[in-house]
């Protein structure tokens, strides 16, 4: 099923999407290969660097009520190691060039370390 919304995704991005996927693809940026709505357990994330595990979204005027979802969202990429970059549409629409930047600098930092295992010893 989130292969299928994952598709659909791809095929109607928002104009904040199309405007930033245009400078990622093709190892624009970093030389670091990047997916577009990509699924990734239980979500389809707007752009991720499997190799750096670092995903990148795009968020409309509808996130602005919708942080608590947002917010477990990140919470459950972030355990499972993914470093998560935000930005708002009119970011990428008015200031590609400082949203390439910051991408840019995440790539180049260092990884993450892997999360930790998840439940107790037994």
């Amino acid at each position: 099923m989130v292969s299928k919304t994952a598709r659909r995704l791809r095929k109607t991005p928002t104009d904040a999407e199309a405007r930033l996927w245009s400078v990622l693809r093709k190892r624009q940026i970093e030389d670091a290969r990047l997916r577009r709505q990509a699924p990734i357990g239980p979500f389809v994330v707007d752009f991720v660097c499997l190799a750096r595990r670092i995903v990148v979204e795009v968020d409309g005027g509808q996130h602005a009520w919708r942080q608590d979802r947002d917010a477990a969202r990140t919470a459950w990429l972030e355990s499972r190691g993914f470093e998560v970059l935000r930005f708002w549409n009119n970011e990428v629409l008015g200031n590609i060039e400082g949203v390439a930047a910051k991408i840019a600098r995440a790539l180049r930092a260092p990884p993450l370390p892997n999360p930790p295992p998840q439940g107790g010893r037994e």
